[in-house]
């Protein structure tokens, strides 16, 4: 964690007697949409790139994101003085390429998922020799998100379980190895959006692991398939995997705007909309959720108080 602390911030975790009424567990809310950049992506692309020696770095940075990775490389690479390249779905929020570009990287917008925006970077790395920092397949990545589940347990180490959202698996994959050190006893539950189940899929046992289209208000989890070096490591310290719709992350994200004053993202949002839903019985236990990120494109916001709205409708007919 040394070589991470000059360049983030220590996040808070929080604890809400609204949310625990409504859960019926005692929750900490660790708030990594407080990170410089907005998102927890920061840790994993430092962690990498200040890793790299100089014949990398001079060759320059090529990577794909769906917004928040692109940040924490931009960010990143300007730190070492290492000029980026970061291609983007064509759908990425506006809010995210301006912050991208802001950081000093160049960014190429096309494709419509994550994967499409990879497969233009890896066609970039072939053609220059740039070297690519993944968004999550790459074990200093994980490293680096790891030290989230450190954090946390310096925080607070009594935990019996820790909810973590789940794209492409480097946050849950580190954060799980991070906790499992720890304390094997606590439960590591992955949350995915129902609309881009890849991962949840596989750890499931459906066959359908590889998608061939995503589609959710959580940008930043749209992953078409699990990754190659992250799923080994949920397959073996992860305990459970669940999904969530976009209803139910819609309902997250006006819970923490209207409770909590704090705007989060639909990514950000999946793991406390899995406990706010009851997906998981967590009753009476103490429970950490990662809010993973808060750069949300405030375009958007009418959607999400819609579908929050239907759900909150069902419930009252229910």
């Amino acid at each position: 964690m040394e070589n991470l602390h000059p360049y983030i911030h220590r996040t808070p975790i929080k604890q809400s007697a609204t949310l625990n009424k409504l859960t019926g567990a005692d929750v900490y809310l660790k708030l990594e949409n407080l990170q410089k950049t907005g998102s927890f992506k920061l840790r994993g692309a430092l962690n990498k790139i200040m890793k790299l020696s100089d014949f990398e770095g001079a060759k320059g940075i090529v990577a794909a994101s769906a917004g928040n990775h692109a940040q924490g490389v931009a960010f990143a690479a300007s730190k070492r003085g290492i000029r980026s390249k970061i291609y983007m779905p064509a759908r990425t929020p506006t809010a995210k390429a301006i912050a991208t570009q802001s950081y000093g990287a160049e960014i190429v917008l096309g494709g419509e998922t994550y994967q499409e925006a990879f497969e233009a970077a890896m066609n970039e790395r072939q053609q220059k020799g740039a070297t690519f920092v993944h968004a999550f397949d790459d074990h200093d990545v994980i490293a680096g998100q790891g030290t989230i589940g450190l954090e946390l347990m310096q925080q607070y180490n009594d935990l019996q379980a820790l909810l973590v959202p789940v794209g492409g698996g480097g946050l849950i994959a580190g954060v799980a190895l991070a906790v499992k050190g720890f304390n094997p006893n606590i439960k590591v539950i992955g949350v995915q959006a129902s609309g881009a189940p890849a991962t949840y899929n596989r750890f499931t046992g459906t066959s359908n692991y590889k998608l061939q289209h995503v589609q959710s208000i959580a940008d930043g989890i749209l992953v078409k398939e699990p990754g190659q070096v992250t799923y080994p490591i949920i397959h073996q310290l992860v305990d459970e995997m669940v999904t969530v719709t976009d209803e139910e992350i819609a309902y997250a994200i006006m819970f923490m705007l209207e409770r909590e004053k704090m705007l989060v993202e639909g990514a950000g949002a999946a793991a406390l909309a899995a406990l706010l839903c009851r997906k998981v019985n967590l009753v009476n236990k103490r429970v950490g959720t990662i809010i993973s990120g808060g750069n949300m494109d405030l375009s958007n916001l009418p959607l999400y108080k819609k579908l929050s709205k239907n759900i909150e409708d069902v419930r009252k007919i229910s």
